[in-house]
């Protein structure tokens, strides 16, 4: 994969510890569309969060996000209320995996999320892994991902790269 994608989005900050069971209660686990689940993403952290959010907007928070459970509902209900990425000073490896096998881009960067307040605007590159906080004009580096890695992204997941790469007779 050449070039990248440049996300650009409002920031809702966040503390440490966000489980997956803030994420998506388990009252929703029956659902299995990401819209379903994102219409209640974090309802019991922050109430009324799915109805506020718009497309393109960025979750940013502290350490351990996503620990808990090792359920991929999390990530899609982050994906399905229109979160296109989240920053935090570090994540939960379930967390961290589910996040690239379902195509949610995710990116570590401690010094970025101390800089970050809610309602912040930001423009993120995961080719480059930068994050710029274009309410404060800082710039912020962290590891990207390798090209198939931000394939996987792109592709919306984990299953659609596979899907490719065996139709293409498994070789790249």
């Amino acid at each position: 994969m050449t070039g990248g994608m440049i996300l650009e989005g409002k920031a809702w900050r966040y503390g440490k510890n966000v489980d997956t069971d803030v994420i998506i209660p388990a009252r929703y686990l029956s659902a299995t569309a990401p819209e379903d689940l994102g219409a209640h993403c974090l309802e019991d952290l922050d109430p009324g969060f799915a109805r506020r959010v718009r497309p393109g907007d960025i979750i940013v928070a502290e350490e351990n996000f996503g620990s808990g459970s090792s359920r991929e509902h999390a990530p899609l209900a982050i994906k399905g209320c229109g979160v296109s990425c989240v920053v935090a000073s570090s994540f939960a490896r379930i967390f961290y995996r589910n996040a690239i096998n379902v195509g949610l881009p995710i990116l570590e960067c401690p010094e970025a999320v101390r800089d970050i307040s809610t309602g912040d605007d930001l423009r993120v590159d995961l080719a480059a892994g930068t994050i710029e906080n274009l309410s404060t004009g800082k710039m912020f580096h962290a590891e990207p991902f390798p090209d198939f890695m931000r394939e996987i992204i792109s592709l919306g997941g984990l299953a659609e790269y596979v899907r490719r790469r065996l139709q293409a007779g498994g070789s790249r």
